[in-house]
Protein backbone atom coordinates (compact mmCIF):
# COMPACT_ATOMS: atom_id res chain seq x y z
CA UNK A 1 0.00 0.00 0.00
CA UNK A 2 1.47 3.34 -0.85
CA UNK A 3 1.96 6.08 1.81
CA UNK A 4 -0.36 8.22 0.05
CA UNK A 5 -2.93 5.98 1.08
CA UNK A 6 -2.53 5.79 4.69
CA UNK A 7 -3.53 8.05 7.58
CA UNK A 8 -1.73 8.81 10.65
CA UNK A 9 -4.06 9.90 13.59
CA UNK A 10 -1.06 10.04 16.60
CA UNK A 11 -0.87 13.81 16.88
CA UNK A 12 1.98 14.40 19.43
CA UNK A 13 2.19 18.37 19.39
CA UNK A 14 0.88 21.27 18.06
CA UNK A 15 2.85 24.24 18.24
CA UNK A 16 2.67 27.65 16.61
CA UNK A 17 2.29 26.58 12.82
CA UNK A 18 4.22 23.20 13.71
CA UNK A 19 2.64 20.06 13.92
CA UNK A 20 3.90 16.82 15.03
CA UNK A 21 2.92 13.48 14.25
CA UNK A 22 4.33 10.03 14.72
CA UNK A 23 5.24 7.76 12.19
CA UNK A 24 6.32 4.34 12.47
CA UNK A 25 8.01 2.59 10.29
CA UNK A 26 6.90 0.57 6.98
CA UNK A 27 6.20 -2.96 7.77
CA UNK A 28 7.84 -4.20 4.66
CA UNK A 29 10.46 -3.36 2.80
CA UNK A 30 8.45 -2.26 -0.62
CA UNK A 31 6.65 0.29 1.55
CA UNK A 32 7.46 4.55 1.28
CA UNK A 33 9.03 5.92 3.61
CA UNK A 34 8.86 9.86 4.60
CA UNK A 35 11.28 11.89 3.55
CA UNK A 36 12.44 15.66 3.94
CA UNK A 37 10.35 18.00 2.39
CA UNK A 38 7.77 15.74 1.39
CA UNK A 39 3.76 16.88 1.45
CA UNK A 40 1.19 16.06 3.93
CA UNK A 41 -2.77 16.57 3.75
CA UNK A 42 -3.71 17.48 7.02
CA UNK A 43 -7.46 16.66 8.03
CA UNK A 44 -9.51 17.76 10.91
CA UNK A 45 -12.61 16.25 12.43
CA UNK A 46 -13.61 19.47 12.00
CA UNK A 47 -13.75 19.99 8.43
CA UNK A 48 -10.46 22.07 8.07
CA UNK A 49 -7.90 20.51 5.74
CA UNK A 50 -4.51 21.79 4.76
CA UNK A 51 -1.61 20.71 2.85
CA UNK A 52 1.95 20.41 4.92
CA UNK A 53 5.69 19.83 4.39
CA UNK A 54 7.63 17.71 6.33
CA UNK A 55 10.61 19.83 7.80
CA UNK A 56 11.73 17.21 10.28
CA UNK A 57 12.44 13.65 10.76
CA UNK A 58 13.35 12.06 14.20
CA UNK A 59 13.01 8.77 14.05
CA UNK A 60 8.89 7.83 14.19
CA UNK A 61 8.59 11.74 14.78
CA UNK A 62 7.77 14.12 11.85
CA UNK A 63 7.43 17.35 11.80
CA UNK A 64 5.06 19.86 9.46
CA UNK A 65 4.84 22.81 8.35
CA UNK A 66 1.27 23.65 7.87
CA UNK A 67 0.54 25.79 5.48
CA UNK A 68 -2.41 27.51 5.95
CA UNK A 69 -1.92 27.73 10.10
CA UNK A 70 -2.61 25.34 12.88
CA UNK A 71 -5.62 27.26 14.29
CA UNK A 72 -9.00 25.40 14.42
CA UNK A 73 -6.56 22.09 14.05
CA UNK A 74 -6.93 19.56 17.24
CA UNK A 75 -4.75 16.55 18.06
CA UNK A 76 -7.96 14.74 16.67
CA UNK A 77 -6.44 15.54 12.94
CA UNK A 78 -4.98 12.53 10.77
CA UNK A 79 -1.87 13.23 8.08
CA UNK A 80 -1.66 11.75 4.89
CA UNK A 81 1.63 12.01 2.65
CA UNK A 82 1.27 12.57 -0.68
CA UNK A 83 4.70 11.15 -1.55
CA UNK A 84 6.26 14.05 -2.98
CA UNK A 85 7.66 17.38 -2.34
CA UNK A 86 6.09 20.97 -2.68
CA UNK A 87 5.58 21.41 -6.68
CA UNK A 88 4.62 24.65 -8.47
CA UNK A 89 2.67 25.40 -12.03
CA UNK A 90 5.07 25.69 -14.39
CA UNK A 91 3.64 26.88 -18.48
CA UNK A 92 3.41 29.23 -20.58
CA UNK A 93 -0.27 29.89 -19.00
CA UNK A 94 1.56 31.40 -15.34
CA UNK A 95 2.88 34.81 -17.26
CA UNK A 96 0.18 37.23 -16.15
CA UNK A 97 -1.06 35.46 -13.49
CA UNK A 98 -0.88 36.02 -9.66
CA UNK A 99 -0.38 32.86 -7.10
CA UNK A 100 -0.06 32.71 -3.08
CA UNK A 101 2.00 31.39 -1.18
CA UNK A 102 0.78 27.73 -1.79
CA UNK A 103 1.24 27.89 -5.47
CA UNK A 104 -2.59 28.15 -5.55
CA UNK A 105 -3.61 31.09 -8.24
CA UNK A 106 -4.48 34.56 -6.29
CA UNK A 107 -6.31 36.20 -9.05
CA UNK A 108 -9.72 35.03 -11.24
CA UNK A 109 -7.64 33.82 -14.15
CA UNK A 110 -8.68 30.18 -15.76
CA UNK A 111 -7.46 27.16 -14.29
CA UNK A 112 -4.74 26.15 -14.34
CA UNK A 113 -4.88 22.18 -12.05
CA UNK A 114 -3.60 20.25 -15.30
CA UNK A 115 -0.47 22.51 -16.48
CA UNK A 116 2.69 20.44 -15.55
CA UNK A 117 3.86 20.85 -12.24
CA UNK A 118 7.71 21.36 -11.00
CA UNK A 119 9.53 20.42 -7.93
CA UNK A 120 10.99 23.66 -5.99
CA UNK A 121 13.97 24.13 -4.14
CA UNK A 122 16.26 22.39 -6.19
CA UNK A 123 19.83 22.52 -6.35
CA UNK A 124 21.71 25.23 -7.83
CA UNK A 125 23.20 24.97 -11.36
CA UNK A 126 26.31 23.34 -12.07
CA UNK A 127 29.39 25.90 -11.89
CA UNK A 128 30.08 24.46 -15.70
CA UNK A 129 27.10 25.37 -17.46
CA UNK A 130 27.47 29.10 -16.22
CA UNK A 131 29.35 31.80 -18.10
CA UNK A 132 30.94 34.75 -16.78
CA UNK A 133 28.79 37.74 -16.31
CA UNK A 134 29.43 40.12 -19.23
CA UNK A 135 25.68 41.60 -20.20
CA UNK A 136 24.41 44.29 -19.01
CA UNK A 137 20.62 44.91 -17.57
CA UNK A 138 19.61 48.51 -18.86
CA UNK A 139 17.09 49.92 -16.05
CA UNK A 140 16.97 53.19 -17.15
CA UNK A 141 17.97 54.61 -13.32
CA UNK A 142 21.22 56.73 -13.80
CA UNK A 143 22.10 55.79 -10.38
CA UNK A 144 22.23 51.99 -11.35
CA UNK A 145 23.08 52.36 -14.62
CA UNK A 146 25.35 54.77 -14.93
CA UNK A 147 27.76 54.21 -11.61
CA UNK A 148 26.96 50.75 -10.86
CA UNK A 149 25.44 48.44 -13.55
CA UNK A 150 23.30 45.97 -13.20
CA UNK A 151 24.84 42.82 -14.76
CA UNK A 152 22.62 39.66 -15.95
CA UNK A 153 23.18 36.60 -13.81
CA UNK A 154 23.99 38.99 -10.60
CA UNK A 155 22.44 38.82 -7.39
CA UNK A 156 22.09 41.97 -5.72
CA UNK A 157 20.04 43.35 -2.77
CA UNK A 158 18.60 47.12 -2.02
CA UNK A 159 19.67 47.70 1.40
CA UNK A 160 16.81 50.24 2.99
CA UNK A 161 15.36 50.92 5.97
CA UNK A 162 11.08 50.95 6.98
CA UNK A 163 9.73 53.95 5.66
CA UNK A 164 11.74 54.33 2.46
CA UNK A 165 10.29 53.81 -1.25
CA UNK A 166 12.12 51.06 -2.00
CA UNK A 167 9.11 49.25 -3.26
CA UNK A 168 8.92 52.23 -5.71
CA UNK A 169 12.12 51.70 -6.99
CA UNK A 170 11.93 47.79 -7.17
CA UNK A 171 8.57 48.06 -9.69
CA UNK A 172 10.40 50.57 -11.47
CA UNK A 173 13.21 48.63 -12.11
CA UNK A 174 10.42 45.44 -13.31
CA UNK A 175 9.05 47.48 -15.39
CA UNK A 176 12.01 49.79 -17.48
CA UNK A 177 14.44 46.44 -17.12
CA UNK A 178 15.19 44.86 -20.54
CA UNK A 179 14.48 41.56 -19.33
CA UNK A 180 12.65 38.83 -21.09
CA UNK A 181 10.40 37.42 -17.93
CA UNK A 182 10.21 39.29 -14.50
CA UNK A 183 9.14 36.87 -11.64
CA UNK A 184 8.19 38.75 -8.67
CA UNK A 185 7.81 37.43 -5.15
CA UNK A 186 6.59 39.48 -2.28
CA UNK A 187 7.18 38.24 1.01
CA UNK A 188 4.79 39.82 3.86
CA UNK A 189 3.17 42.46 2.01
CA UNK A 190 0.47 44.52 2.94
CA UNK A 191 -2.49 44.67 0.67
CA UNK A 192 -1.77 48.03 -0.50
CA UNK A 193 2.10 47.45 -1.92
CA UNK A 194 0.54 44.06 -3.40
CA UNK A 195 -1.72 46.25 -5.27
CA UNK A 196 0.96 48.86 -5.55
CA UNK A 197 2.97 46.38 -7.23
CA UNK A 198 -0.19 44.70 -9.60
CA UNK A 199 -1.29 48.02 -10.74
CA UNK A 200 2.59 49.59 -11.53
CA UNK A 201 2.97 45.94 -13.46
CA UNK A 202 -0.68 46.21 -15.08
CA UNK A 203 -0.75 50.06 -16.14
CA UNK A 204 2.99 49.87 -17.75
CA UNK A 205 1.83 47.00 -19.76
CA UNK A 206 4.44 43.95 -18.93
CA UNK A 207 2.13 42.37 -16.57
CA UNK A 208 1.91 40.05 -19.60
CA UNK A 209 5.07 38.91 -18.97
CA UNK A 210 4.94 38.81 -15.48
CA UNK A 211 4.86 36.29 -12.80
CA UNK A 212 3.89 37.08 -9.52
CA UNK A 213 3.99 35.26 -5.78
CA UNK A 214 2.27 37.17 -2.64
CA UNK A 215 2.24 36.60 0.34
CA UNK A 216 0.07 38.93 2.64
CA UNK A 217 0.85 40.00 6.21
CA UNK A 218 -2.43 38.53 6.85
CA UNK A 219 -0.96 34.98 5.38
CA UNK A 220 -0.05 31.96 7.22
CA UNK A 221 4.20 32.84 8.02
CA UNK A 222 5.27 29.35 6.84
CA UNK A 223 3.79 30.09 3.12
CA UNK A 224 6.13 33.15 3.08
CA UNK A 225 8.99 30.92 3.38
CA UNK A 226 7.88 29.09 0.00
CA UNK A 227 7.71 32.36 -1.86
CA UNK A 228 11.05 32.54 -2.94
CA UNK A 229 11.48 28.24 -3.79
CA UNK A 230 8.96 29.17 -6.34
CA UNK A 231 9.69 32.27 -7.64
CA UNK A 232 13.25 30.62 -8.47
CA UNK A 233 12.09 27.68 -9.36
CA UNK A 234 9.58 29.27 -12.38
CA UNK A 235 12.49 32.02 -13.26
CA UNK A 236 15.08 28.64 -13.50
CA UNK A 237 13.07 27.14 -16.04
CA UNK A 238 11.91 29.85 -18.55
CA UNK A 239 15.77 30.58 -18.31
CA UNK A 240 17.20 27.16 -19.22
CA UNK A 241 14.18 25.95 -21.06
CA UNK A 242 13.21 28.45 -23.29
CA UNK A 243 16.20 30.68 -23.19
CA UNK A 244 14.87 33.84 -21.34
CA UNK A 245 16.57 36.53 -19.55
CA UNK A 246 14.47 36.16 -16.31
CA UNK A 247 14.95 39.03 -13.71
CA UNK A 248 13.61 37.94 -10.31
CA UNK A 249 12.43 40.37 -7.86
CA UNK A 250 12.04 39.58 -3.84
CA UNK A 251 10.60 42.36 -1.19
CA UNK A 252 11.40 41.93 1.73
CA UNK A 253 14.11 39.23 2.60
CA UNK A 254 14.04 40.41 6.30
CA UNK A 255 10.79 39.55 6.34
CA UNK A 256 11.95 36.01 5.05
CA UNK A 257 14.20 35.49 7.64
CA UNK A 258 12.29 36.64 10.37
CA UNK A 259 9.69 33.83 9.01
CA UNK A 260 12.23 31.14 9.58
CA UNK A 261 13.22 32.22 12.88
CA UNK A 262 9.58 32.29 13.60
CA UNK A 263 9.41 28.44 12.09
CA UNK A 264 12.72 27.94 14.25
CA UNK A 265 11.64 29.05 17.41
CA UNK A 266 8.34 26.99 17.25
CA UNK A 267 10.83 24.09 16.28
CA UNK A 268 12.78 24.73 19.61
CA UNK A 269 16.14 25.24 17.97
CA UNK A 270 19.12 26.94 19.10
CA UNK A 271 19.07 30.40 18.16
CA UNK A 272 21.92 32.34 16.91
CA UNK A 273 22.86 35.92 16.59
CA UNK A 274 19.55 38.15 17.59
CA UNK A 275 17.82 34.86 17.98
CA UNK A 276 18.54 33.98 14.36
CA UNK A 277 19.32 30.32 13.78
CA UNK A 278 22.59 28.93 12.89
CA UNK A 279 21.97 28.33 9.30
CA UNK A 280 20.46 31.82 8.26
CA UNK A 281 23.33 32.40 6.01
CA UNK A 282 23.39 29.01 4.40
CA UNK A 283 19.43 29.48 3.79
CA UNK A 284 19.71 33.02 2.01
CA UNK A 285 23.17 31.45 0.16
CA UNK A 286 21.48 28.60 -1.42
CA UNK A 287 18.51 30.97 -2.95
CA UNK A 288 20.84 33.64 -3.93
CA UNK A 289 22.84 31.44 -5.79
CA UNK A 290 20.36 30.26 -8.38
CA UNK A 291 21.57 33.45 -10.85
CA UNK A 292 23.26 32.10 -13.38
CA UNK A 293 24.24 32.49 -17.27
CA UNK A 294 23.34 29.27 -18.15
CA UNK A 295 26.02 28.17 -21.40
CA UNK A 296 23.15 26.74 -23.10
CA UNK A 297 19.97 29.33 -21.95
CA UNK A 298 19.28 32.50 -21.44
CA UNK A 299 19.68 34.08 -17.60
CA UNK A 300 18.47 34.06 -14.37
CA UNK A 301 19.46 37.78 -12.21
CA UNK A 302 18.46 38.28 -9.02
CA UNK A 303 16.99 41.64 -7.20
CA UNK A 304 16.12 41.67 -3.49
CA UNK A 305 14.88 44.43 -0.78
CA UNK A 306 16.29 43.66 2.54
CA UNK A 307 15.45 46.50 5.24
CA UNK A 308 17.60 47.09 8.04
CA UNK A 309 16.35 47.46 11.09
CA UNK A 310 17.15 50.61 12.65
CA UNK A 311 19.70 51.36 9.85
CA UNK A 312 22.15 48.90 11.48
CA UNK A 313 24.63 47.02 8.80
CA UNK A 314 25.33 44.67 10.88
CA UNK A 315 22.15 42.96 11.67
CA UNK A 316 22.88 39.65 11.09
CA UNK A 317 20.40 39.50 7.56
CA UNK A 318 21.65 42.10 5.55
CA UNK A 319 25.66 41.23 7.11
CA UNK A 320 25.09 37.93 5.90
CA UNK A 321 23.94 39.03 2.73
CA UNK A 322 26.79 40.97 1.75
CA UNK A 323 28.64 38.02 2.17
CA UNK A 324 26.34 36.31 -0.72
CA UNK A 325 25.89 38.81 -3.05
CA UNK A 326 27.99 40.96 -5.95
CA UNK A 327 27.41 44.26 -3.89
CA UNK A 328 24.43 46.26 -2.77
CA UNK A 329 22.36 49.12 -3.97
CA UNK A 330 22.41 51.31 -0.82
CA UNK A 331 18.38 53.63 -0.57
CA UNK A 332 18.35 56.00 1.75
CA UNK A 333 16.30 59.29 2.32
CA UNK A 334 14.62 58.51 -1.09
CA UNK A 335 18.04 58.28 -3.26
CA UNK A 336 20.71 56.26 -4.21
CA UNK A 337 23.40 56.85 -2.40
CA UNK A 338 26.68 56.15 -4.66
CA UNK A 339 29.15 56.02 -1.49
CA UNK A 340 27.15 53.52 -0.02
CA UNK A 341 26.13 51.39 -3.16
CA UNK A 342 28.51 48.81 -4.91
CA UNK A 343 27.86 46.59 -8.11
CA UNK A 344 31.19 44.47 -7.78
CA UNK A 345 30.16 43.39 -11.77
CA UNK A 346 30.31 45.89 -13.03
CA UNK A 347 33.70 46.37 -14.60
CA UNK A 348 32.30 43.72 -16.58
CA UNK A 349 30.24 46.00 -18.69
CA UNK A 350 31.23 49.51 -18.04
CA UNK A 351 33.55 50.06 -21.55
CA UNK A 352 33.10 46.80 -22.96
CA UNK A 353 29.26 46.61 -24.14
CA UNK A 354 28.49 50.14 -23.25
CA UNK A 355 30.07 53.63 -24.34
CA UNK A 356 33.84 54.25 -24.01
CA UNK A 357 33.40 57.41 -22.20
CA UNK A 358 31.33 55.22 -19.51
CA UNK A 359 34.16 54.34 -17.06
CA UNK A 360 35.65 57.71 -17.26
CA UNK A 361 32.75 59.89 -16.84
CA UNK A 362 31.75 57.18 -14.10
CA UNK A 363 35.10 58.14 -12.02
CA UNK A 364 34.85 61.83 -12.61
CA UNK A 365 31.36 62.46 -11.64
CA UNK A 366 31.79 60.93 -8.58
CA UNK A 367 35.20 62.72 -7.76
CA UNK A 368 33.34 65.83 -8.21
CA UNK A 369 30.54 64.76 -5.80
CA UNK A 370 32.81 63.70 -3.05
CA UNK A 371 34.27 67.29 -3.36
CA UNK A 372 30.83 68.80 -3.55
CA UNK A 373 30.09 66.80 -0.22
CA UNK A 374 33.36 68.68 1.31
CA UNK A 375 32.10 71.96 0.04
CA UNK A 376 29.09 71.37 1.51
CA UNK A 377 30.41 70.52 4.87
CA UNK A 378 32.15 73.74 4.88
CA UNK A 379 29.39 75.86 4.02
CA UNK A 380 27.77 74.03 6.92
CA UNK A 381 30.24 75.23 9.51
CA UNK A 382 30.72 79.20 7.75
CA UNK A 383 34.39 78.44 6.56
CA UNK A 384 35.23 80.58 3.75
CA UNK A 385 34.24 79.31 0.67
CA UNK A 386 36.15 79.87 -2.44
CA UNK A 387 35.32 79.90 -6.18
CA UNK A 388 35.98 76.20 -6.84
CA UNK A 389 33.54 75.57 -3.92
CA UNK A 390 30.82 77.37 -4.92
CA UNK A 391 31.29 75.68 -8.19
CA UNK A 392 31.51 72.30 -6.35
CA UNK A 393 28.20 73.60 -4.34
CA UNK A 394 26.31 73.81 -7.66
CA UNK A 395 27.77 70.86 -8.96
CA UNK A 396 26.39 68.85 -5.47
CA UNK A 397 22.75 70.08 -6.76
CA UNK A 398 22.87 69.64 -9.65
CA UNK A 399 23.89 66.09 -9.54
CA UNK A 400 21.49 65.38 -6.63
CA UNK A 401 18.50 66.74 -9.36
CA UNK A 402 18.76 65.09 -12.33
CA UNK A 403 20.80 61.36 -11.08
CA UNK A 404 20.05 60.83 -7.51
CA UNK A 405 16.50 60.91 -7.24
CA UNK A 406 14.39 57.62 -8.00
CA UNK A 407 12.07 59.29 -10.33
CA UNK A 408 14.41 59.81 -12.63
CA UNK A 409 14.58 58.04 -15.86
CA UNK A 410 16.94 58.46 -18.57
CA UNK A 411 18.44 55.82 -21.52
CA UNK A 412 22.26 55.16 -20.84
CA UNK A 413 23.23 57.32 -23.42
CA UNK A 414 21.24 60.11 -22.49
CA UNK A 415 22.50 59.82 -19.06
CA UNK A 416 26.19 59.69 -20.31
CA UNK A 417 25.54 62.76 -22.55
CA UNK A 418 23.48 64.82 -19.14
CA UNK A 419 26.85 64.02 -17.35
CA UNK A 420 29.17 65.78 -19.91
CA UNK A 421 26.25 68.62 -19.96
CA UNK A 422 26.32 69.24 -16.30
CA UNK A 423 30.49 69.28 -16.31
CA UNK A 424 30.66 71.56 -18.36
CA UNK A 425 28.16 73.32 -16.68
CA UNK A 426 30.72 74.01 -13.35
CA UNK A 427 34.04 73.43 -14.66
CA UNK A 428 36.44 73.73 -17.48
CA UNK A 429 38.23 71.20 -19.79
CA UNK A 430 41.41 71.53 -17.77
CA UNK A 431 39.52 70.61 -14.58
CA UNK A 432 38.11 67.10 -15.46
CA UNK A 433 41.39 64.83 -16.02
CA UNK A 434 40.17 63.00 -18.25
CA UNK A 435 41.03 61.54 -21.74
CA UNK A 436 41.63 64.40 -24.06
CA UNK A 437 40.14 62.51 -26.90
CA UNK A 438 37.05 61.92 -24.90
CA UNK A 439 36.47 65.63 -23.32
CA UNK A 440 37.05 66.37 -27.56
CA UNK A 441 34.30 64.26 -28.60
CA UNK A 442 31.81 64.44 -25.72
CA UNK A 443 32.19 67.60 -23.91
CA UNK A 444 29.60 70.10 -25.13
CA UNK A 445 30.70 74.10 -26.10
CA UNK A 446 28.19 75.75 -24.14
CA UNK A 447 30.01 79.26 -25.66
CA UNK A 448 29.75 77.61 -29.25
CA UNK A 449 25.65 77.01 -28.02
CA UNK A 450 24.59 79.97 -26.95
CA UNK A 451 26.55 81.73 -29.56
CA UNK A 452 24.21 79.64 -32.00
CA UNK A 453 21.09 80.51 -30.06
CA UNK A 454 21.68 83.58 -30.13
CA UNK A 455 22.34 84.41 -33.87
CA UNK A 456 19.13 82.29 -34.39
Amino acid sequence: MTRSLIRYSKVVEIVGDILKVQVPPPVTDQGSRVAFGDLALVEDPSGLRSLARAIKLDRELVSLQVFAGTKGLSTEANVRFLGHPMRVTYSPNVLGRVFRGDGQPFDTGPDLSDDPKIEIDGPSANPARRLLASKMIRTDVPMIDIFNSLVESQKIPIFSVAGEPYNALLARIGIQADADIVVFGGLGLIFDDYHFFLRRFEDAGVFARTVMFVNLASDPVVERLLVPDMALAVAERFAVEEGKRVLVLLTDMTAYADAMKEVGIAMEAVPSNRGYMGDLYSQLARRYEKAADFKDGGSLTILTVTTMPGDDVTHPVPDNTGYITEGQFYLHNGILDPFGSLSRLKQHVIGKVTREDHGQIMNTMIRFYSGARDAEQKQAMAFDLSELDLRLIKFGRLFRERFMDIEVSLPLEKGLDLCWQTLAECFSRDELLMKEHLIDKYLPDLDAEADERAAA
